[in-house]
């Protein structure tokens, strides 16, 4: 994990972990690689091959924290169809407010909006800057990713991945609902 020269001030509990009670100004920059292996984004189809890199800025307020910066990298996606892992490149912008849970006011019947997820309650001290990238990578994640959009996905029948092999599955075996239908050649 590399760390800048703040590594040793006392706003760092740990490389990731800024203690926004301790820091001296209001403002602070910061940039930090985490290591691929130790970025589990708990996605069983997306995993890091490279690793993340998040560098920004903290703006720390009376009510709330804001943190701006890019997360990039490289991951890897499965295609949701074939299955075959796609290296993909990461850079995403992220801008997210901090709040405290007296400041959070939230609505149990309400409907969550995209600005929401833009807001993140902390206990008002720390903020982990590799649970941040993280969360933005996972929240950035296509639900459904394609390797192609004409993608022809795996034979259901013998699990060819149908991009590479014509298997024939489909023409060999006729559902038995339309097999009469045969005969009336």
């Amino acid at each position: 994990m590399h760390c800048s020269l703040f590594e040793t001030e006392s706003f760092y509990l740990s490389p990731m972990i800024i203690n926004v009670v301790a820091l001296a100004e209001p403002v602070h920059d910061f940039s930090y690689e985490i290591p691929a292996a130790e970025m589990n984004l708990e996605e069983d189809t997306a995993r890091m091959v490279k690793p993340a890199r998040i560098a920004g800025n903290l703006k720390r307020g009376i009510a709330q924290t804001e943190v701006e910066g890019r997360v990039a990298g490289e991951i890897e996606i499965d295609c949701a169809r074939c299955l075959k892992p796609n290296p993909a490149p990461l850079d995403l912008a992220f801008k997210v407010a901090f709040v405290t849970e007296e400041n959070y006011t939230q609505d149990a019947e309400a409907e969550l909006r995209h600005a929401d997820l833009e807001v993140s309650v902390y206990d008002g001290e720390n903020i982990d800057l590799a649970e941040l990238a993280r969360e933005q990578i996972v929240l950035n994640l296509s639900e459904r990713f394609l390797c192609r959009e004409d993608c022809l996905g795996l034979c259901p029948k013998c699990g060819v991945d149908k991009n590479a092999v014509n298997c024939n599955c489909e023409e060999k075996e006729i559902d038995p609902r339309w097999s009469a239908l045969k005969d009336l050649k």
